[in-house]
């Protein structure tokens, strides 16, 4: 059971680019959406949980117009919903952000502790990432580094996004 739950929240090898897709998606929409919801922390989640699942929507059809184009055929129902299945890993991401949020908006801890909880577990979520990427294609340490500060780069680069519009 607990591999599967931890299969599910931080992907597997195959779906490893859809955690790392929507993590950063998750991250995004919290930077742009903190500010003007600090204090409606339903309202956030509400837009984390739409940017995330219209993002997820518009790549499994843009996926699936591209697979369609390459097989030189209309795609069927159970392959469009395999393709929505594979990159099931992108809405996914956005769980557990969304419990911080979703602790906020319940009262269980302060708003602003609720954002950066989220913002806290979608940085460490990336960083997770970049280690089992880099294990995953067996990368030396220098390679395990690189893969780490490049994801945590994405991720502090959207915290800074946030601090930016939080103070201007």
């Amino acid at each position: 059971m607990r591999i599967g739950v931890k299969r599910l929240f931080l992907g597997t090898r195959e779906r490893i680019a859809g955690a790392v897709y929507g993590t950063i998606v998750v991250l995004a929409a919290l930077a742009a959406g903190a500010t003007a919801y600090q204090h409606d922390l339903w309202r956030l989640g509400a837009t984390v949980s739409a940017s995330v699942l219209i993002l997820w929507i518009a790549h499994v059809y843009a996926h699936g117009l591209g697979e369609s184009l390459t097989l030189g055929r209309r795609l069927t129902g159970a392959e469009l919903l395999t393709i929505g299945g594979h990159e099931l890993a992108i809405p996914l991401a956005s769980v557990l952000p969304l419990v911080a949020i979703t602790l906020g908006a319940s009262g269980v801890v302060e708003d602003g502790t609720a954002v950066w909880l989220a913002v806290a577990v979608g940085v460490a979520t990336l960083a997770v990432q970049g280690i089992r990427y880099a294990r995953l294609e067996r990368l030396s340490r220098t390679g395990t580094v690189v893969s780490v500060a490049i994801n945590l780069g994405l991720g502090l680069l959207i915290v800074g996004l946030k601090v930016i519009l939080a103070y201007h």
